[in-house]
């Protein structure tokens, strides 16, 4: 069962983020505050959720939350910065977008940059102890989703609307075969030109 809240007596908000091992596409992050006490039969961390079932309670928290947003740092600012300063930077633009304030931040894995003068706390696999991380991954996978299955119908070739850019077999296929898109990471795609994740 996951918890409610990583400590009482603040205005807590959960951040996770969506994207970050794929070739293609831009990294979403999600910020979500739940009301004192929230609890959810089925929400956990949305890689151990159906694809209807993320839908499903994507609608549900978006009625609940005490305040929610999500945000995305595209492909070029990923391979011009590294993917995990480009994840953190889309956890920063949705927390900024937060009403009311949050007093106390908590994050799914082990690196985050200090957001302003809030305290914080790296939770490694959060999504799977803390109900509002678990909505904030969520909602950052149903909204990159939507993303990537747009960009399906411009590049069909590619089947986003099924791998959602991940390095499976049949995009690793159509890259081979069609080149790269505008929307490809190239610093994935040419690892030796991968930068540096040290911060």
């Amino acid at each position: 069962m996951l918890r409610s809240s990583y400590q009482d007596g603040w205005t807590e908000a959960g951040c996770d983020e969506a994207g970050r091992g794929c070739l293609a596409g831009p990294v979403f992050a999600a910020a979500v505050i739940l009301p004192a006490g929230y609890t959810h039969p089925i929400l956990n961390d949305s890689k151990k959720l159906s694809a209807a079932q993320r839908y499903r309670l994507r609608d549900d928290i978006i009625r609940s939350a005490v305040s929610w947003a999500y945000a995305s740092v595209d492909n070029q600012t990923i391979d011009q910065v590294n993917i995990l300063k480009a994840s953190i930077m889309a956890m920063h633009l949705a927390v900024d977008q937060l009403q009311p304030v949050p007093g106390f931040l908590i994050i799914d894995g082990n690196r985050f940059y200090p957001y302003r003068n809030i305290p914080h706390r790296c939770i490694i696999r959060g999504d799977g102890l803390y109900f509002s991380i678990a909505a904030a991954s969520v909602l950052a996978k149903t909204f990159r989703d939507d993303y990537m299955n747009s960009l399906h119908q411009k590049y069909p070739e590619y089947r986003w609307n099924k791998n959602k850019g991940y390095p499976t077999a049949d995009h690793r296929k159509a890259i081979q075969v069609h080149g790269i898109t505008p929307f490809h990471r190239k610093t994935f795609i040419h690892p030796e030109r991968q930068l540096s994740l040290s911060l």
